[in-house]
C-alpha cells in the first residue's frame, strides 16, 4: 500500500467588490503539478466570512447570471440585522457567501483536477468592498510512481 500524502499552500487573490469572480482553475491545477500527487482530492477554502467558492462554467454569460443570482438571493437594499450591530452595509455580503459556501473538495486524477470540459473552479468575493482573499488548499492523496 502506498502511503498517503499531505501537500499544503495558499494563494490570493484580488477581488473587487462583490459579487466579483475570479477563475481560480490554472492556480489549483498547478498546486496539484507541485504536489506530485496523482490521485487524491484538493480542498480549498476561502478565508473570510464574506467570501465563496464554488465551479461554474467561466464564461461571461453564466458569471453575470450568477452574479445577478446572488443579488437576487440576498439583495443589499434588504433590512439586515448585521447592520444594527455593525453599520458596515455588508450583511447582505455574509448571507450572499454563507448560502454559497467558503470551501470545495475536487477530485485529482492522473495529477490533474478531475473537471468537467467547461468547468471551472471560481472564488467570489461578496463584501462591499475590494478584497484579496488567502485560499487555503490542501491537496491528500498518494503519489505516482517516479514522482
Amino acid at each position: 500500500m502506498k502511503p498517503v500524502s499531505i501537500f499544503y499552500e495558499s494563494i490570493d487573490v484580488s477581488l473587487q467588490t462583490g459579487p466579483d469572480i475570479c477563475d481560480i482553475t490554472l492556480e489549483l491545477d498547478q498546486l496539484v503539478s507541485k504536489s506530485g500527487i496523482a490521485f487524491g482530492s484538493l480542498f480549498a477554502t476561502i478565508v473570510g466570512s464574506t467570501g465563496s467558492i464554488t465551479t461554474i462554467e467561466f464564461e461571461p454569460g453564466v458569471v453575470e447570471d450568477l452574479k445577478k443570482a446572488i443579488n437576487r438571493l440576498a439583495p443589499q437594499d434588504m433590512e439586515y440585522e448585521h447592520e444594527k450591530a455593525w453599520h458596515d452595509g455588508n450583511g447582505h455580503s455574509h448571507v450572499q457567501a454563507a448560502l454559497l459556501g467558503p470551501s470545495i473538495a475536487l477530485p485529482v486524477r492522473n495529477g490533474r483536477l478531475k473537471l468537467g470540459t467547461w468547468q471551472q473552479v471560481v472564488a467570489i468575493n461578496h463584501d462591499n468592498r475590494p478584497r484579496t482573499r488567502a485560499i487555503e488548499v490542501t491537496i491528500t492523496g498518494i503519489k505516482q510512481d517516479g514522482m
